[in-house]
């Protein structure tokens, strides 16, 4: 009789969380441009492990739904200054392979902690387990502000950025006012695309499980093994773009036209539309195990990949004093992607079917790649661009 009420109550804890997260998100990339990118990650993390503290000590739904909202706030404070800094770190050629190893370390701690945590509550109640993840987080988080330095010339090293300068004679400054920025249209092409990519990859991972249960008529079972099946998938192609279109950097280097991690960005977003047509066509409940698996594990490739590359191209190729900013502006698209495959998709398949629900998806995503491809080429330099460098 109570199941209802406590589903509405997660629901309402959980969705706290997540507005927190896209809001913070946002800010925390803004900031991440104007202040040190090691303080704002130290104080996100020790934010979120006192939180956790204080919400093993809490037992009111409205005391779980404010603390978790201040969570999200907190948990939004870390990958934007984790970019910044990657920036300042390592070459364009090492860029995108670093970023994917950075985001798979989220993949992985969101598989490996629900099996930790499920094994622990075995000796532990949830609030000691929370409170001790939290003191864990706090003492983490002044490790990080010890040791996480903001650029090689901290200790002593040369600046990427200063370096790369250097060797072009007469190059002006990389920064540019606010305005140069967000008048590019690149930034804004991004985050059109990116917007649609994360949009239909959520509604997939969302809806995914239910369109094989209900219309393809496959078991449960059936339905987790596709979503373990994408996952892992999802894990290989942030990987693989990162490495492979760093590749493509180091030999082509970077252009002001163009960008030369775009060819296997759009492969793989051709790849998220073929293999949404091919589920949606060719899986039946007859339809071999194997071959369902094969597609999770092909749409994962190929959505999550070109995530890892949106966020990186953003933050390359805004100037130096708005990469931040950049990246925050295209995930913010991107969060609003996420909305739009949750009500608005499901009213669509309550209205009309999984069927014509997962057709809108890959025809949306089938246009938006054709769009890419025809501004593929279009002034990828964000900002201000001297007469010498566009010569």
């Amino acid at each position: 009789m109570d199941k209802q009420p406590k589903r509405k109550r997660t629901r309402m804890i959980t969705s706290s969380q997540s507005l927190a997260y896209a809001i913070s998100k946002f800010i925390s990339g803004v900031l991440s441009d104007q202040i040190s990118a090691r303080w704002l990650f130290s104080i996100g993390l020790c934010t979120v492990g006192c939180i956790n503290v204080v919400f093993s000590w809490s037992s009111t739904v409205a005391a779980f739904s404010a603390l978790w909202f201040l969570n999200g706030l907190g948990q939004g404070l870390g990958w934007p200054p984790c970019g910044r800094v990657l920036r300042k770190w390592f070459e364009p050629s090492q860029f995108g392979t670093w970023w994917a190893i950075l985001s798979c370390s989220m993949n992985l701690a969101g598989s490996l902690g629900p099996i930790i945590a499920t094994v622990l509550t075995q000796s532990y109640s949830w609030r000691t387990i929370l409170s001790v993840s939290g003191m864990i987080c706090v003492v983490a988080s002044v490790f990080c502000l010890l040791f996480i330095k903001n650029e090689p010339s901290e200790v002593g090293l040369p600046n990427i950025e200063t370096a790369a300068k250097k060797s072009k004679a007469g190059s002006s400054s990389d920064e540019s006012t606010l305005s140069e920025f967000l008048l590019s249209p690149y930034l804004w092409l991004l985050s059109v695309s990116y917007l649609v990519v994360f949009g239909v990859k959520t509604a997939c991972t969302d809806w995914g499980q239910l369109f094989l249960i209900q219309d393809k008529g496959q078991s449960t079972l059936m339905g987790s093994s596709y979503m373990s099946a994408l996952e892992v998938g999802g894990l290989l192609g942030s990987l693989a773009a990162g490495y492979i279109s760093d590749k493509a950097v180091a030999k082509q280097g970077k252009k002001i036209y163009g960008n030369p991690r775009h060819f296997i960005l759009i492969c793989m977003m051709v790849g998220m539309s073929v293999s949404m047509f091919l589920f949606r066509v060719t899986v039946t409940a007859d339809s071999p195990k194997v071959w369902i698996l094969c597609l999770g594990a092909a749409f994962g490739f190929s959505s999550y990949g070109p995530i890892a590359l949106f966020g990186v191209i953003a933050n390359e190729s805004a100037p130096s004093n708005y990469c931040g900013t950049s990246h925050a502006i295209v995930a913010l698209m991107a969060n609003i992607g996420g909305f739009l495959s949750g009500l608005p998709f499901s009213t669509v398949a309550k209205h009309h079917g999984w069927e014509t629900a997962f057709w809108v998806a890959e025809v949306t995503c089938g246009i938006t790649t054709v769009g890419f491809v025809l501004l593929r080429n279009i002034r990828t330099k964000m900002g201000h661009v001297s007469k010498k460098a566009s010569d």
